[in-house]
């Protein structure tokens, strides 16, 4: 049977101006004007060379404040209805793995700053990935459950007490 957990290291901190896990964006678009920065260590730095010329990058992060435990059938922010936990992006997940892609502004030193955040400040940070146009984005990719809901549902909804 394969290992059940994991151990990560950790690359930095989140901080943005969301305090309190209450109304925060639900995606980044819904935050899109929302600055952020990702602290990385100051050993880690060098890591974030050449990141500058990328438009966008996805962070990976715990999702540190969740309550215990998790529903594999929520009902998500963006719907009425329940939906398999790996169908959404709840963020009561078996693994609480927070996943944003934002647009970068600038790297300084050991930060990098960046647009839509829709993360808790605090955020411990997993890793930051380039988001490459040619192969992230699928053109043809359906949306399951949410492909009748209007384009910029995101962009409008806010956390509310069902996750905190």
């Amino acid at each position: 049977m394969p290992a059940r957990n994991v151990t990560l290291n950790l690359i930095g901190t989140l901080r943005t101006p969301h305090t309190t896990l209450d109304n925060i964006p639900v995606q980044p678009v819904g935050g899109k004007q929302v600055e952020g920065v990702a602290e990385l260590y100051p050993e880690l730095a060098a890591g974030l060379t050449d990141l500058d010329g990328f438009s966008h990058a996805i962070l990976l992060f715990h999702l540190h404040e969740m309550k215990p435990g998790y529903e594999l059938t929520p009902t998500p922010f963006m719907d009425d209805r329940p939906h398999g936990v790996f169908a959404t992006r709840s963020p009561r997940r078996p693994a609480a793995i927070g996943l944003s892609t934002v647009r970068i502004k600038r790297v300084e030193g050991h930060c990098l700053h960046f647009e839509g955040a829709d993360m808790l400040d605090g955020s411990p940070l997993i890793d930051i990935k380039p988001f490459f146009r040619h192969v992230d984005n699928q053109p043809d990719a359906v949306s399951g459950w949410l492909e009748d809901k209007a384009p910029d549902i995101a962009e409008h909804h806010r956390s509310d007490a069902r996750f905190i």
